[in-house]
C-alpha cells in the first residue's frame, strides 16, 4: 500500500510542477506564476490532495510500525494491523467513491492556467503546517490500533505501551510542532496581531494535543505502578477520536474558519468512521473491564502517581472545554434555532486556571516519589522553589503593573517554582553521578541525561513549557496597541515608542501588486528601528486579467515586526488605494477601448499575427499597470494609510519555549545508550 500510494503522491506532484492543468486539483490550487515551493506544497491546501497525503502518511507510519514489532507480540500485532489497515481503506474509499475529492479528476476543458494558489496560504510556515500535524495525526492511528490489538487480544499488559509509545512521542511532537507553524503564520501573517484565536480549527488541533499529553503521562503509571489500565486505553481512545473530529471539522465546513477547506460531501463519511471508532472502542473497553481492573490502589496523594492523575483530569478538563467552546454554536442552533459563537473572552476565562495549575503540577511532578513521600523529604524538595517562587512575586509585583492581572501574576511565579524545580532535580542527579564516577561537572550531566533520555527530555519538554505560558502570560496582558492614520512624513505616539511614516513603497510581481511603508520608530531610551509593513493585493483568481482585477482578489497582509527577547514592535498596515483603483480603471476603460477599435479588427484582417499582437498588449499592459501604481509613491499623491501598531512583551519566549519542548520530545524519542531497540 505505501509503495502504491508513493506512486500516486510522486504522480501528483509531477503534475503540479509540470503545470498540468487537465487535473481540477492543479487547475484550482495552482498556476504559472505560483512559485515553485508552493506549488510542490499546493497539495494539501486542496481537499483531496490533503487526504492523499493523509493515507500516503498513514501507510508509511503503519510500514515503520509493522517493521519495528516483527517477530515480536504475534498475538497482538495482526489485529493492530487490521486496525491500521482498515482506517487506510477509509481513506482510500473515500479519494475513489465519496464524491468529489478524487486528486485524479480530469478537466472537459482544460484552461490556459490555473486560479493559483490561495494567497494567505502563501507563507513557508502555513504550507509546512499541514503535513506536521498530518504526521501526528496519522502517528496517533498506531497506538490506537495496538491499544485495539491489547483489547482484541485480552493481552492487558503493559507490553502493547511500550510497542507503542514511541509513536505516540512522535504524534505529539510533530503535533506540537504543527500546532505552533500555526501560531507563527497567525502572528505575521494575519495581521490581527495575536497567535492564538480560539478558532474552530486551532481547536481541533489543541484537543487530541490535550489529550495525548495526558496519556503520555498516566502509560507512565501503568508502567511504573501496573494501574489507570481503563484510563490509558480511553485516552488513546479518545485522543485518535478527537484527530478525527479535527480532520472532519476542518473537511466538513458545518464551522466557520479560515483554515477549512469549506463545504464539501465527506463530512458524514467522516461521523460515520467517529462512530465506528467511538462506539466499538467502548464496546471493546466494556466488554475487558473485569482483565482491565488494578490490582493497586493510589496509597498517598504525596505521591507522584496522584500528582500525575491530577494533572491529567487538568488536561481533560480543559480539553472538554474546548471542546463544549468549539461546538457551543451547533448546541445553540438544535436548542434554539439561533446559532450563538463563544468568542475568545470566554475561552481565556475558563482555560487560564487550569493552565495556570498545570504550571504548578509540571514542577511538583518531579519532586515527588512514587507511592509516597515524607514530610521532611517534601519540604527539602521544595523549600528551594519556593523560595525562588516567593522573590520573583515580589520582584514582580514591585517593579511592574503585574498586580493589575493577578492570573499572569500567579503564571510568573509558578513558573518560577517549577523551572528552579526542575533544574534542581537535574542537579542533584548530577552531583550524585559526580560522587560515584569522580566524572566532571559536564561528563556527569552528560552521562545522566542520555542515560535516561526519557526523564530528562521529559524536563526539557515541562520547561519549554512554562516558557511558552510565561510569553503568552506575558504578551497577552500586558500588550500595548493603536491605531494610527499617518501621511509620509508624520509622525504618531505608541506607549513610549514615536512612530514616523518615512515614505510609502510599492512593487509587483507576476501574483500581486505589494503597497508599502517605511516607518522609522524612536524609543524614549533613543534606540531607532525601521519596520516596513506592507499589503498585497493579487489578481482575482478568474476572468480577464485587468490593472483593476488585482483589487478584486484576496489581500494578504505581511507584517513588519522587529522581535527582541524583551519585546515585539508589530506593525500591520492598511494603504488608502482608492487614487490608484480609480487611475486603474481609467487604464482599462482606456485599453478595453483600444482593443474594440483597433486590435481585434487587426487580428481578424491577419490571424497569423495573432500571437505577435498578444504579446505586445501584453508588454503594454505590464507597462501601463506600473504606471498606475508609481502614483502610489507620489509625493504630491500620496495618501494616508492607517497603521496597526502593537507593542507586545516577551512574545518570543512564546517560540523559544516551543522550541525547548519540541527538542525535549526529540531527546526523549532518541533511544538511550545500550537500550537499542527496546521498547519501541
Amino acid at each position: 500500500m505505501f509503495g502504491l500510494l508513493l506512486v500516486c503522491f510522486v504522480t501528483l506532484e509531477v503534475a503540479f510542477v509540470s503545470n498540468d492543468f487537465s487535473l481540477s486539483v492543479v487547475a484550482n490550487h495552482s498556476s504559472e506564476a505560483t512559485p515553485l515551493f508552493y506549488k510542490l506544497t499546493a497539495m494539501w491546501s486542496s481537499q483531496e490532495g490533503s487526504l492523499l497525503l493523509w493515507v500516503f502518511l498513514l501507510s508509511l507510519v503503519s510500514a515503520i510500525s509493522l517493521r519495528v514489532t516483527r517477530g515480536r507480540l504475534a498475538h497482538m500485532v495482526p489485529w493492530a494491523t487490521a486496525v491500521m489497515m482498515g482506517v487506510a481503506i477509509f481513506f482510500t474509499g473515500l479519494m475513489l467513491f465519496g464524491g468529489n475529492v478524487n486528486p485524479f479528476a480530469t478537466l472537459s476543458q482544460v484552461p490556459a492556467d490555473g486560479a493559483g494558489l490561495n494567497p494567505l496560504l502563501q507563507h513557508p510556515a502555513m504550507m509546512l503546517h499541514p503535513p506536521m500535524l498530518y504526521i501526528g495525526y496519522v502517528s496517533l492511528t498506531v497506538p490506537f490500533a495496538f491499544a485495539i490489538g491489547a483489547l482484541a487480544s485480552k493481552s492487558l499488559d503493559a507490553a502493547w505501551i511500550k510497542s507503542s509509545r514511541r509513536f505516540a512521542l512522535v504524534a505529539w511532537t510533530f503535533l506540537t510542532i504543527g500546532i505552533i507553524l500555526g501560531a507563527r503564520w497567525s502572528y505575521i501573517e494575519l495581521g490581527w496581531g495575536g497567535y492564538w484565536a480560539w478558532d474552530p480549527v486551532e481547536n481541533a488541533s489543541i484537543m487530541p494535543w490535550l489529550i495525548l499529553t495526558a496519556y503520555i503521562h498516566s502509560i507512565m503509571v501503568q508502567e511504573k505502578r501496573n494501574m489507570l489500565k481503563v484510563w490509558n486505553v480511553s485516552l488513546i481512545v479518545a485522543s485518535f477520536s478527537l484527530a478525527l473530529l479535527g480532520t472532519f471539522l476542518v473537511r466538513s465546513g458545518i464551522l466557520q474558519s479560515i483554515h477549512a477547506f469549506g463545504d464539501s460531501t465527506v463530512g458524514p463519511y467522516f461521523l460515520g468512521l467517529i462512530a465506528v471508532v467511538v462506539l466499538g472502542s467502548t464496546a471493546l473497553i466494556v466488554s475487558r473491564l473485569p482483565l482491565l481492573r488494578a490490582d493497586r490502589r493510589i496509597e498517598s496523594l504525596a505521591s507522584r502517581e496522584a500528582v500525575f492523575l491530577v494533572n491529567n483530569l487538568l488536561l481533560v478538563a480543559l480539553c472538554a472545554i474546548v471542546l463544549w467552546g468549539t461546538f457551543f454554536p451547533l448546541i445553540s442552533e438544535a436548542l434554539t434555532g439561533t446559532r450563538s459563537t463563544l468568542a475568545a473572552p470566554w475561552f481565556d476565562r475558563y482555560t487560564t486556571p487550569l493552565a495556570v495549575l498545570l504550571v504548578l503540577f509540571t514542577g511538583i511532578g518531579p519532586l515527588f516519589a512514587w507511592r509516597k513521600i515524607s514530610v521532611e523529604a517534601l519540604w527539602r524538595v521544595t523549600a528551594l522553589p519556593l523560595v525562588a517562587a516567593a522573590v520573583v512575586a515580589v520582584v514582580v509585583s514591585l517593579t511592574t503593573d503585574a498586580l493589575d492581572s493577578p492570573w499572569a501574576l500567579a503564571v510568573f511565579v509558578l513558573a518560577a517554582f517549577t523551572i528552579v524545580a526542575l533544574f534542581q532535580e537535574t542537579f542533584r542527579a548530577v552531583r550524585a553521578r559526580q560522587a560515584s564516577s569522580d566524572d566532571s561537572l559536564l561528563k556527569s550531566l552528560f552521562e545522566v541525561t542520555t542515560g535516561n533520555r526519557r526523564r530528562y527530555g521529559g524536563y526539557l519538554v515541562h520547561l519549554g513549557f512554562v516558557v511558552l505560558l510565561v510569553g503568552v502570560a506575558a504578551s497577552s496582558s500586558f500588550d500595548t496597541k493603536r491605531d494610527l492614520t499617518l501621511s509620509p512624513g508624520e509622525s504618531g505616539r505608541v506607549g513610549e515608542f514615536t512612530v514616523t511614516y518615512e515614505r510609502p513603497t510599492v512593487s509587483r510581481d507576476q501574483q500581486a501588486i505589494t503597497f508599502g511603508a517605511v516607518l522609522e520608530v524612536e524609543s524614549e531610551s533613543g534606540r531607532i528601528l525601521t519596520v516596513q509593513p506592507t499589503r498585497r493585493y493579487f489578481q482575482r483568481s478568474s476572468g480577464t486579467r485587468t490593472i483593476g482585477g488585482y483589487f478584486e482578489g484576496e489581500a494578504t497582509s505581511e507584517v513588519g515586526i522587529d522581535a527582541g527577547l524583551v519585546e515585539d514592535f508589530w506593525v500591520s498596515m492598511e494603504p488608502d488605494t482608492d487614487r490608484v483603483q480609480e487611475r486603474a480603471e481609467q487604464a482599462d476603460e482606456r485599453f478595453g477601448t483600444y482593443m474594440r477599435a483597433v486590435v481585434l479588427p487587426e487580428i481578424q484582417r491577419n490571424p497569423e499575427r495573432t500571437d505577435e499582437i498578444t504579446s505586445q498588449l501584453i508588454e503594454v499592459q505590464r507597462l501601463a499597470t506600473d504606471r498606475v501604481i508609481t502614483d502610489y509613491t507620489d509625493p504630491q499623491l500620496a495618501s494616508a494609510a492607517v497603521f496597526r501598531v502593537i507593542v507586545s512583551p516577551f512574545v518570543a519566549w512564546v517560540w523559544i519555549g516551543a522550541i525547548l519542548a519540541i527538542l525535549g520530545a526529540l531527546f526523549a524519542l532518541w533511544p538511550s545508550i545500550g537500550r537499542g531497540r527496546r521498547g519501541m
